[in-house]
C-alpha cells in the first residue's frame, strides 16, 4: 500500500490555496518510504492498540465508589474523576490528534503510548484527590492516540477498502470501551482498583513496543507549516465540508445515546433486587461485544455504496433497543438484548460516519478525525451528565425516556439531511 498524498502543485499555488482556505493545508511532504503492506496482522494490531488506548479512559466508570472510599473522597469529588478524564480527552482531540497531518505518525503514536504508561502508573500510585485528578486528566489526554491509529490505518488502506479497514479498527475501539467495565470490575474484585491501572500500564508498554516494530515508518515533515494554522483549520474543515458537519452531529447524538445508558447503569444493577457485584455488572459489556463484532460489516457496506441505508437501519435499531431496555423491571434479559442491539447500531453508524468523512479530504485525515471526535466528546459528556440527572428525578424510566428521545431526534436529523450529504461521500468505490 502507498500513503495517500495529493498531487504536488507549484509552491506559490500551495501558499495561495492555504492562505485562502486553511482547511486545505496540504499533507507535509515526507521522505520516500515504502510502507509495509497493510496485512491482517497489522490491521489487528491497529485494532488491539486502539481498544486498549480507549479502555484506559473508561476503566474508572464502574470504579468511582471504590476509588472514592479508598482515598476518602466525597461522592461529589469522585464524580470529577470522569469529568477530568473527559476534559483531558477533549483537549487531546484538539491539540494532539491533528499533529498526525504534520509529523511522523509512527513516532507520534509510540511516543503517546509511552507517556500513557507513565500516566496510568501515576493513577495507580495516587494518594490524594489532586494527584488522582491530574493523572486521570493525563490519561484522557493521551488516550486520543486511538484516533491517531484510526486515521493512520485509513491512510494506509486502498480507497475501495478504507471503510472495511476503518470498521475493523473501530470495532477494536468499541470492544475496548465495552470490555473496560468487565476487566475493571473483575480486577477490582480480585485485588483492588489500583491493579487495573498497573496491568493496563504494562499492557500499554508491550503494545508500544509492537507498534514501534511493526508499523510502517514515515519520513519527517519538511514543510514549514505552523502548528497554530493546523489547529485553526479544524474549524474551517467543519464549515467547508458538509459531510463532516452532518456526520459529526449524528456522532454527537449517538454517543449521547449510548452514555445515557452506560453512565447510570451501575445504579439500578447494584441496588436491590439485583444487587450485582462490579464483576457481574461489567459482564454486560460482553453482550455489546457481539453487536460490535457484527457491525464490522458496516465499513464494507459503505464501500459498496450502502452507507445511507446502513445508517437508517442502525438508527432504527437504536430506537428499538430502548423499548427492550425499559423492560429491566420485568427481566434482566431484556437489558441484555437491548445492550446488544444498541451497541450494534452505534458501531454501524460510527463506522459509516468515518468511512464517509475520510473520502472528502485524504490529506487531512487526522484533522477530520479530530473534528469529528470533538462532536463525539460533546455527546458523551452531555449524555453522561443528563442521564444521572434523569435517574435522580425519574429513575430508570426517566433514563429510558431520555435515550428514546435522543434516538428519535437522531433518526429525524438523518432523514432531514439526506439530500444535503454530498454524493461523493456515499457512492460506491
Amino acid at each position: 500500500m502507498k500513503l495517500i498524498q495529493d498531487a504536488a502543485p507549484s509552491a506559490p499555488a500551495k501558499e495561495n490555496a492555504c492562505a485562502q482556505n486553511p482547511a486545505r493545508i496540504p499533507l507535509p511532504s515526507h521522505a520516500a518510504v515504502t510502507p509495509a503492506p497493510l496485512n491482517r496482522r497489522t490491521i489487528l494490531l491497529f485494532a488491539v492498540a486502539s481498544g486498549l488506548a480507549v479502555a484506559n479512559a473508561y476503566f474508572a466508570h464502574p470504579l468511582l465508589d471504590v476509588m472514592a472510599d479508598d482515598l476518602g473522597l466525597s461522592r461529589t469529588v469522585a464524580g470529577l474523576i470522569v469529568g477530568a478524564t473527559q476534559l483531558g480527552y477533549g483537549l487531546g482531540l484538539l491539540l494532539l490528534v491533528p499533529l498526525g497531518d504534520l509529523l511522523d505518525r509512527r513516532k507520534l503514536i509510540v511516543g503517546q503510548s509511552l507517556l500513557s504508561v507513565l500516566a496510568l502508573a501515576s493513577v495507580g500510585f495516587s494518594q490524594s484527590a489532586a494527584m488522582l485528578l491530574g493523572a486521570m486528566a493525563a490519561v484522557g489526554l493521551l488516550a486520543v492516540v486511538t484516533q491517531a491509529l484510526v486515521a493512520y490505518a485509513a491512510s494506509l488502506a486502498q480507497a475501495s477498502e478504507r471503510g472495511h479497514v476503518v470498521g475493523i479498527v473501530t470495532s477494536g475501539i468499541v470492544i475496548g470501551i465495552l470490555l473496560a467495565r468487565t476487566v475493571a470490575g473483575a480486577l477490582t474484585d480480585l485485588s483492588g482498583w489500583r491493579t487495573v491501572y498497573f496491568v493496563s500500564a504494562l499492557s500499554t508498554l508491550v503494545i508500544a513496543f509492537l507498534l514501534w516494530k511493526l508499523l510502517p515508518q514515515q519520513g519527517r515533515s519538511t514543510a514549514g507549516l505552523s502548528y497554530g494554522r493546523l489547529i485553526a483549520s479544524l474549524v474551517t474543515l467543519i464549515v467547508a465540508e458538509p459531510v463532516l458537519l452532518i456526520r459529526g452531529i449524528i456522532a454527537m447524538l449517538i454517543f449521547a445515546n449510548i452514555t445515557t445508558l452506560l453512565a447510570p447503569l451501575v445504579l439500578p444493577l447494584g441496588a436491590p433486587p439485583f444487587s450485582l457485584s462490579h464483576t457481574q455488572i461489567g459482564l454486560f459489556g460482553l453482550a455489546g461485544v457481539a453487536g460490535a463484532l457484527g457491525a464490522t460489516r458496516a465499513g464494507r457496506w459503505t464501500d459498496r455504496g450502502y452507507g445511507q441505508r446502513t445508517t437508517g437501519i442502525a438508527l432504527g435499531l437504536m430506537l428499538l433497543s430502548w423499548l427492550m431496555i425499559a423492560q429491566l423491571h420485568q427481566s434482566i434479559l431484556w437489558l441484555v438484548a437491548g445492550v446488544l442491539i444498541i451497541d450494534f447500531g452505534l458501531q454501524a453508524v460510527h463506522v459509516t460516519n468515518q468511512a464517509m468523512i475520510y473520502r472528502v479530504r485524504p490529506e487531512a485525515q487526522n484533522r477530520l478525525t479530530a473534528a469529528y471526535m470533538v462532536f463525539y466528546s460533546i455527546g458523551s459528556a452531555a449524555g453522561s451528565s443528563l442521564s444521572t440527572v434523569a435517574y435522580a428525578h425519574a429513575g430508570w424510566a426517566g433514563v429510558c425516556a431520555q435515550g428514546a428521545a435522543i434516538s428519535a431526534m437522531t433518526l429525524l436529523f438523518w432523514l432531514a439531511t439526506l439530500k444535503a450529504t454530498p454524493a461523493a461521500a456515499t457512492m460506491r468505490l
